[in-house]
């Protein structure tokens, strides 16, 4: 490979200074170094899909293509360049033979990272490697930065993160799991379509925030002279929605919020929510299952997802087929979060706080996890249920039966109105969605939204018009959420949300 990285002593600022003078002779021959519109042009991955052995070296159709030189070698009056684009690699050969006096002049400035476009016939090398022999070049883009020193791609991370636009075309993998996000959201809006559902949009910007128990970010309208939040959630509009009279409803949605950035959390995310008049908790725990199967299945071609390490170590599998035996659907586990604690603790939850024995002996047996369990009864139990429990849980598993005082959006079980009818699917080791027989009685509502809210200088937040709405009559419903960055690294074994994302948040450079 002929190296374009510059010498030690060679500063970036004049190895920019070197391209520019390579895009100015190019303007000098006549060529723009930042080319327009080209007609005809073929994705890669087609041009190898028209290869044919019996064409030979270049008996093939003529073909325009483009991409960016990641590899350059030349052998005097032949040059051979592997190039990119989002569909995959090809290699153009340049002959001076083949090209004009100007092109073979252009052939001599290029650098890795240029973007070009040739014509030529389709054939192959002597050794068989699939080859476009350009008869015409031109350039798409100079570009005036060097590549990453290796040609494989970027390998620091903080670096990919913030260049995600070198990222993509230096690494692979990386675009090929940002086609696989795309992939996964049409495989789950044509789902829920095929399931009855509409795609709607709610407001980004809301006079109040609500829909779940989040800080939010605060902005303001200047034409209205308004604090505004932009949205944590888009519940409580989807609801209106079903007031309003749509049976089945679904949002692929942004979502903002003010807290923590980790490998599993971003200020900025991608959710799904969904609502369906007249159904239940269990309705939703049905289409969610069968939703992520059939996502798993259409995309990977399979139901067992495997995570591997850096050198290709299977290190988790993860099975979404769950209990065959079962119907699909209603394959994967449930268990009540009270039997899961007790399962894996022993603590057996009686509705009443942990004893000071007990607090001592899971804090014995725990140590490291940072077990306060200084709140009411529902706070111990989920306290222990998130740091024990849920990181175990790696195949699907629906945690139903929480607390109501935990989800006050939900409806409270009628047989033990001290929890309610919820799941928490949990995959992975993370919660990866709610779903919730919705509350519908505005009376029921409102109390537990004054609950929630606490004292009285905060009251002015409750969403007084959602009150309204529900004065009008929802039907009975169910609704679920889902976390699509979260599923996405499920799926893909991602370890971190900024690698699902194509720009997460990150702090400016000093």
């Amino acid at each position: 490979m002929e190296s374009q990285t510059p010498p030690e002593s060679t500063s970036e600022n004049s190895y920019e200074q070197e391209r520019r003078a390579k895009a100015h002779k190019m303007r000098e021959l006549g060529v723009e170094p930042f080319g327009l519109r080209t007609e005809g042009l073929l994705p890669l991955a087609k041009v190898r899909e028209l290869h044919k052995p019996e064409f030979g070296q270049d008996g093939g159709p003529e073909v325009t293509a483009a991409g960016r030189i990641i590899f350059l070698k030349r052998f005097g009056k032949l040059s051979f360049l592997t190039v990119r684009d989002e569909t995959g690699l090809m290699q153009f050969a340049l002959d001076k033979k083949r090209l004009s006096e100007t092109a073979w002049k252009i052939q001599d400035l290029l650098d890795l990272g240029d973007q070009i476009v040739v014509t030529g016939k389709l054939g192959q090398t002597k050794t068989g490697e699939v080859t476009v022999w350009a008869s015409g070049l031109a350039m798409g883009s100079k570009s005036f930065l060097p590549p990453p020193a290796k040609w494989e791609g970027l390998t620091d991370v903080e670096i990919r993160y913030r260049q995600r636009y070198v990222d993509l075309w230096s690494n692979p993998e990386v675009m090929k799991l940002a086609q696989l996000r795309i992939r996964i959201i049409d495989e789950m809006r044509s789902f829920l379509k095929a399931r009855g559902f509409l795609e709607v949009e709610t407001p980004m910007l809301q006079p109040i925030h609500g829909g779940a128990a989040a800080r939010p970010f605060i902005t303001h309208s200047n034409a209205l002279d308004l604090k505004l939040y932009m949205r944590i959630a888009p519940e409580l509009y989807l609801k209106r929605l079903l007031v309003g009279g749509f049976s089945k409803v679904f949002e692929v949605n942004r979502n903002f919020r003010n807290e923590g950035i980790s490998p599993r959390h971003n200020p900025e995310f991608t959710m799904l929510e969904a609502y369906e008049a007249y159904g239940n908790w269990e309705t939703m725990a049905e289409l969610v299952e069968s939703m992520i199967c059939h996502i798993a299945q259409t995309v990977f071609g399979t139901l067992k997802i495997e995570h591997k390490d850096a050198e290709g170590n299977v290190r988790k599998t993860i099975n979404l087929a769950g209990d065959t035996s079962k119907p699909v659907g209603q394959r994967w586990r449930r268990a009540r979060v009270a039997d899961l604690v007790e399962e894996r603790t022993a603590w057996k939850f009686t509705k009443e706080a942990a004893t000071s024995e007990q607090i001592a002996d899971l804090r014995s047996k725990n140590p490291g996890k940072d077990l306060k369990l200084n709140g009411s009864p529902a706070e111990q139990l989920i306290e222990v249920y998130e740091k024990l429990i849920e990181p175990t849980l790696v195949d699907p598993c629906f945690v139903t039966q929480v607390p109501s005082v935990i989800i006050p959006l939900a409806r409270k079980n009628p047989a033990d109105p001290f929890f309610c009818d919820v799941y928490e699917l949990a995959i992975n080791g993370q919660e990866i969605s709610p779903g919730y027989t919705e509350l519908n009685d505005p009376d029921v509502q409102r109390e537990k939204l004054m609950d929630q809210v606490g004292d009285k200088e905060e009251r002015q937040e409750i969403d007084e018009d959602f009150l309204t709405a529900l004065k009008y009559g929802m039907p009975p419903a169910g609704g679920l959420g889902l976390g699509i960055d979260r599923l996405i690294m499920m799926l893909t074994g991602a370890e971190s949300i900024r690698d699902v994302i194509l720009f997460p948040l990150m702090r400016p450079q000093s």
